[in-house]
């Protein structure tokens, strides 16, 4: 349906289903923008369409660009090509399945979608993971930002040319997977953080994995230095494009390392810390050029201070337990795998089974209906690699979810592309796109 259809109404006719009434919007953006670029008034500019699937647009975005000639005088980002409707499906689940959910939206940061939204779990079920969960959680979350920015360096490097830092980049990303893969069971969605501590606990001899991990990195961080940071033309690239100064940053809402680049030291770690984060001694890196190239030198520097962080949480993490007593909460975490690869052991099963009917009972229920967390709201959020990531959690009381709204710094970020990139090259729009960051599983949800 075409924009003219609409007679004057922002919406297209609406039609009833099993689910409510359904309304429709498509077509708008692209056909208005070239009715207002007509010939009388500019007859020198013209439109072009970069995406849905630009191999330099990060994921399925799309951007609408106004040129006159290499010059960009208008530009829109158009979203919403990869929604998933997690938000809406954690509804249909209960508090635990949500876990599953969550960690699908910023698919480079998994591990704080999980923290972010069972912090909120545990606010209101007035429940605190054990010491050692949260100290793994610290653990955890931190090799991942390393992850997460080495895929934003490594990218970025792509989109402009620099192939070897790609190649770089997702190399030392590698590293990090094997040893997630190693302390979690999975790559990525790891579904390894869940309300009230952890699904299970850490590898016997996890010590030595981590440190021989800290240990490559910092013997491979220095390439980055040879290899981006004092090479003329990445920074004849970089510097003095995507300019945002503090007051925009502020105007849009922008976080992470878009804020921090503009000089204002935002860290949710610091001003509002959890999970032991007080604990950790730590700099937050700041930029005052708010250029792209200042976010490039932010992400290498918070590597380094995540590496800090990583050796610290290892001399802190003490024996203990990874899950909260209470049985009405816990799920069962004794797991390990089975002969066929899958599942539970059969010892684990027939412990489950002798114990008495009521435990087999009550294991049924737990994992199929859920706990009940009590009524209320709460908005809970941790510092992921893009910026605040936050979760406003309403409960009734029961074992799902009323609403999971998540305040995604990636859709907050993205606002800041048009006034990084208006009056720039199209060039330029490429590495703006490119420091802001934006993972677009998390934009669209």
């Amino acid at each position: 349906m075409s924009s003219t259809d609409f007679s004057g109404d922002p919406y297209a006719e609406s039609r009833e289903t099993t689910e409510g009434t359904v309304y429709t919007v498509t077509g708008g953006d692209w056909d208005s923008l070239l009715d207002s670029v007509s010939a009388d008034e500019h007859d020198d500019r013209i439109v072009i369409n970069m995406g849905p699937q630009h191999p330099s647009t990060h994921g399925v975005l799309r951007l609408v660009l106004e040129l006159e000639g290499e010059t960009v005088t208008q530009a829109r980002s158009v979203i919403g090509y990869l929604h998933t409707g997690i938000e809406k499906n954690c509804e249909y689940r209960n508090w635990t399945q949500g876990v599953t959910f969550v960690t699908r939206m910023d698919y480079l940061a998994p591990l704080f979608n999980e923290a972010a939204y069972c912090l909120g779990v545990e606010k209101l079920l007035e429940v605190e993971a054990p010491r050692r969960a949260q100290l793994i959680r610290v653990l955890l979350m931190e090799i991942n930002r390393i992850g997460s920015h080495l895929v934003c360096l490594a990218t970025g490097g792509m989109e402009l040319g620099a192939l070897t830092g790609m190649t770089a980049g997702f190399r030392e990303r590698e590293e990090v997977l094997h040893l997630l893969e190693y302390l979690t069971g999975l790559r990525m969605n790891h579904a390894f953080i869940r309300p009230g501590g952890l699904a299970q606990d850490l590898p016997e001899d996890w010590k030595e994995k981590v440190t021989d991990f800290v240990k490559v990195m910092k013997s491979r961080l220095p390439d980055y230095d040879k290899l981006l940071t004092g090479q003329p033309i990445w920074r004849q690239r970089l510097e003095g494009v995507g300019y945002l100064p503090v007051d925009g940053c502020l105007a849009l809402g922008a976080t992470g390392p878009i804020l921090r680049s503009a000089g204002l030291p935002w860290d949710q770690r610091k001003v509002e810390p959890y999970s032991c984060y007080e604990e950790f001694e730590f700099e937050v890196p700041t930029a005052t050029e708010a250029d792209c190239y200042a976010r490039y030198r932010l992400r290498v520097a918070e590597i380094h201070e995540s590496l800090k962080i990583i050796e610290q949480a290892v001399a802190k993490i003490e024996p203990g337990p990874v899950m909260v007593e209470d049985r009405k909460i816990a799920w069962p975490a004794q797991l390990s795998l089975g002969s066929d690869g899958m599942g539970n052991s059969l010892e684990h099963v027939r412990k489950i089974m002798g114990q008495s009917m009521e435990s087999l009972i009550h294991h049924f229920k737990l994992v199929t209906e859920g706990f009940h967390v009590p009524p209320g709201q709460v908005y809970s959020c941790v510092e992921s690699p893009r910026g605040e990531l936050g979760y406003h959690l309403v409960s009734d009381g029961g074992t799902r979810p009323v609403r999971v709204h998540v305040r995604d710094p990636s859709f907050v970020n993205l606002q800041t592309m048009p006034a990084m990139s208006e009056g720039g090259m199209v060039a330029d729009v490429i590495a703006a796109v490119a420091s802001i960051d934006p993972v677009m599983g998390g934009v669209d949800r």
